[in-house]
């Protein structure tokens, strides 16, 4: 949850790049009207240390409004330009954790299919391959943990995307049979108040200036991680 110092959020930073982690429920950019987003936090902080001088913040990727986790920031164009290309390239690393509603079939798999979006209503559904908007999806996930919420259970998945695709480890899941706990969105049967269990854990790239290999870990902090022996601060 947003406490209103962003200061409390950043993990790294560095002439180049500002490493944060992203509270649940605020947006990277663009926010509703009277809501603080992660951009405009930033630029605020970075303003403050620069006695109001308008700084420059590239959005390199974002995370849907209701995940939480790690973001990177670039703080020059320069970098932006380098950590834009390792996104297209596929070279920076993302692993999630999650927590589905029902057990996985399997401990360990991987998932293929083709999404396509609907910009109306802002979702995303698995398509056929010969679907010309379509595109091919790809995550592998691990079950790591079960544990008990009220009289039912819950599974901690570690998730390694492939592929970026909109709203693709909720949509994926959902379709395997794995709905995420929280996702109203792709799983209507969950009339829970518990919000979408879902957490950019780790965020690795090479630094666009130094070209070294950087890891960034977060512990999520969201209800539905709660009970998790293996999430503790």
């Amino acid at each position: 949850m947003w406490i209103g110092k962003i200061e409390e959020y950043i993990l790294y930073e560095d002439k180049e790049v500002l490493v944060c982690h992203k509270p649940a429920g605020m947006a990277v950019q663009n926010s509703r009207v009277g809501a603080m987003d992660m951009e405009s936090a930033l630029k605020n902080y970075l303003a403050g240390k620069d006695c109001g001088k308008l700084p420059y913040l590239g959005i390199i990727h974002r995370l849907d409004q209701p995940v939480e986790g790690v973001v990177v920031f670039a703080k020059t164009s320069r970098a932006a330009g380098e950590l834009s290309r390792q996104i297209s390239s596929g070279e920076m690393g993302k692993i999630y954790l999650a927590v589905t509603s029902q057990r996985p079939v399997s401990k360990a798999g991987e998932l293929v299919d083709h999404l396509k979006k609907d910009g109306r209503s802002n979702t995303s559904f698995v398509t056929t391959v010969n679907d010309p908007g379509g595109k091919e999806a790809r995550l592998r996930y691990e079950m790591l943990e079960e544990a008990t919420y009220g009289d039912k259970c819950k599974y901690l998945v570690r998730i390694k995307l492939d592929t970026g695709r909109h709203h693709q480890i909720r949509v994926q899941m959902a379709h395997a049979g794995m709905p995420l706990l929280g996702d109203r969105k792709y799983n209507p049967q969950d009339k829970g108040e518990v919000a979408l269990g879902l957490c950019s854990s780790c965020l690795t790239f090479c630094h666009p200036a130094t070209k070294k290999k950087m890891t960034f870990e977060t512990v999520p902090q969201g209800a539905a991680f709660q009970g998790f022996e293996m999430i503790k601060e």
